[in-house]
């Protein structure tokens, strides 16, 4: 390690400003050739006196592998000014108290140490970074060490455009903006605040400073955002952007699972289905980048292969974390407290042994873990993590099916050039009932909707008001509209979900005829006068009550089988979960509808909806108030199956 550490600082060098051509990279294309930003580096001033000033790289940085360190992630806060449903876990995050967090001062010192030792890149990221009051001046303070040849930041993006002028004057030289969606209502929905036209603004301040790419993180995931892959690959036709899609990693609290993640192979294959020109382009030794390019696009595209096809064996990278901790590999838990020896007064020797000793424990890979989706790690908003990966968790979305295509694809061209934000909610509120339940309806773009009420009638829907209040078992109804009566046949005897000895069992349906079913259930949360105003001037601190609940419902109708034992799996045509508010009784008015084509009931896929969605209510809106009423928990009515319909 000690040789592999010691070649000399004009080798180094050359290396980082680009390797002789022919040489071939981890992924098998061949390194680039120094780029115009390196042979710039090399004519500018700064350049030519990191070229005569290069000193030896450090075998305190170096581990037992052989891989050199020379790029480092620092964490300026844990704090951001977002509220991501997917970054943090579902029960939040204890941060850490300022007096522990790093001090810019303690900052600078250990960048410079870094830096003496042989790191080359600094990486400020967070939390959100740019919330830092003082992130200006650290830029300035890090531009200032002789041999750092690079300052970047990753951020959300908010703040951008306004601080953007003074960090470029104070020599940041590199951004990375997270973005995960196009559609603007689908970005409010998730970080429960607005601001995408903000972090659009930013990109587009990037590239009007001269930045060069500027690099857009997108972190996929099945069911969320991969249908807009095409989406963000012709965002790169008239902008100088980076594209970097990224495969979803594991994170404590982002439940993750391998059903999620969209591997780079099936990326590039959609992609190529579209632009079949795609060119691969060249890239650099330690990149952790595939990187395609659109033939005459201003910008490219890459992909982040973190979990299909790992980059360990060219790791550079060290982070530190806002409250000082050294990790020297994102998957791991092991960290060293490089805050606590700098304020008991360690010496820079005493610091460097102490980083050298982190370094040489690294692993190979992952931490050495086999399986990586069991560890134990922070949460990301804690790490300031590679690279801005956003863990999605507990928001999930479905594909729909074939014959919801051409509705689907209507709904997301409204989404993303909506005329006004009406009409946008109007469409995200269709959008969110196409993705989770897979129906297939569309209403007039032009009528009115109330954002807050969040109801849809599509065609065939079971309106209760249309069935009479009289029915009991064994009695006729009459719908008011169509004139028309049904038997109700009495309910059974015995209960059917029980054996002859009395043990729970399911229904075996094997025997039935398959016909259209379908059910409405409803439930009504009284919040009381305080959290019933909150709620209907979407001042919640958690977000959007409605939206999140309408989505809770959805999921609970799909996931029943799973919380209810002896329910069957069945697949669910349609799902409509619509919320009111009841102003005379300060309440939220749940309305939950199923559809199916089989051989057993939805009544327990509406119940449910109704309940997760009132228990989501509940959740929200118990720090106003606990004096919160869950009532009228029930079935309204049923059609299908061999006992007839039913309608309270």
């Amino acid at each position: 390690a000690v040789a592999w550490g010691r070649r000399s600082g004009a080798a180094l060098l050359r290396g980082a400003l680009g390797a002789a051509p022919g040489r071939a990279c981890s992924t098998g294309a061949p390194v680039r050739a120094p780029s115009a930003a390196s042979q710039e580096l090399q004519s500018s001033g700064r350049g030519r006196f990191l070229l005569e000033h290069a000193a030896p790289f450090s075998a305190f940085l170096t581990d037992s592998f052989g891989r050199q360190h020379n790029y480092l992630r620092i964490s300026l806060t844990e704090k951001c000014n977002l509220r991501c449903q997917y970054c943090m876990p579902e029960e939040g995050v204890q941060l850490t108290p300022k007096s522990e967090l790093l001090t810019a001062q303690e900052i600078i010192t250990l960048a410079r140490l870094f830096v003496k030792e042989g790191v080359e890149k600094i990486r400020l990221t967070g939390g959100e970074p740019l919330i830092r009051p003082d992130v200006v001046d650290i830029v300035g303070q890090l531009y200032k060490l002789e041999r750092l040849k690079t300052i970047a930041v990753t951020t959300n993006g908010i703040n951008l455009t306004r601080l953007l002028p003074r960090l470029k004057e104070a020599g940041l030289n590199a951004i990375n903006i997270s973005l995960d969606t196009l559609v603007p209502a689908k970005f409010e929905f998730i970080v429960r605040r607005k601001g995408f036209h903000k972090v659009m603004e930013g990109i587009y301040k990037a590239t009007d400073l001269g930045y060069r790419p500027v690099k857009v993180n997108c972190v996929v995931m099945r069911g969320f955002n991969e249908d807009e892959l095409l989406s963000f690959v012709d965002f790169t036709k008239d902008l100088p952007v980076d594209v970097r899609f990224i495969e979803y990693m594991p994170f404590d609290g982002n439940k993750w699972n391998f059903k999620k993640m969209v591997s780079y192979k099936e990326m590039l294959d959609t992609i190529k289905q579209r632009w079949p020109e795609l060119e691969k382009l060249p890239c650099e030794t330690s990149s952790t980048a595939k990187s395609y390019k659109v033939p005459h696009f201003q910008g490219q595209i890459s992909f982040i292969t973190s979990m299909s096809e790992h980059f360990c064996g060219s790791c550079n990278r060290l982070r530190i974390t806002a409250d000082g901790n050294l990790k020297v590999c994102l998957f791991g838990n092991s960290e060293v407290s490089l805050r606590d020896h700098l304020r008991s007064g360690a010496s820079e020797e005493e610091l460097v042994q102490i980083i050298g000793a982190a370094v040489g424990r690294k692993k190979k890979q992952h931490a050495g873990m086999f399986n990586i989706s069991q560890m134990k790690n922070r949460p990301m908003i804690l790490i300031g993590g590679f690279p801005d990966s956003k863990m999605y968790s507990h928001v999930t979305f479905f594909p729909p099916p074939e014959p919801a295509l051409m509705s689907f694809s209507l709904c997301q061209d409204a989404l993303q050039n909506p005329p006004n934000s009406e009409q946008r909610d109007h469409a995200f509120s269709h959008w969110l009932t196409l993705r989770a339940s897979c129906s297939v309806f569309q209403k007039d773009p032009s009528s009115t909707f109330d954002t807050k009420c969040l109801e849809a009638s599509p065609v065939g829907q079971v309106s209760v008001d249309y069935l009479s209040k009289e029915a009991s078992p064994g009695s006729e109804f009459c719908t008011r509209d169509l004139g028309s009566c049904t038997k109700v046949p009495r309910a059974s005897d015995n209960l059917t979900h029980t054996d002859e000895e009395g043990r729970a069992t399911m229904v075996d349906v094997g025997g039935k005829r398959d016909s259209r079913r379908s059910a409405v259930a409803g439930a009504v949360v009284r919040l009381g006068e305080k959290a019933f105003g909150m709620v209907r001037q979407n001042q919640m601190k958690k977000g959007d009550v409605l939206a999140v609940a309408q989505i809770a419902g959805i999921q609970g109708a799909k996931l029943t089988s799973q919380l209810i034992p002896l329910c069957h799996n069945i697949t669910l045509n349609h799902v409509e979960v619509s919320l009111s508010l009841d102003e005379a009784r300060y309440a939220v008015v749940i309305r939950s509808s199923c559809q199916t084509w089989g051989r057993t009931g939805v009544e327990m896929e509406a119940l449910t909806a109704a309940s997760l969605a009132a228990l989501t209510v509940y959740d929200m809106c118990k720090a106003v108030t606990h004096d919160i009423v869950i009532e009228e928990l029930k079935l309204l009515s049923k059609t299908g199956g061999q006992r007839g319909d039913f309608s309270r």
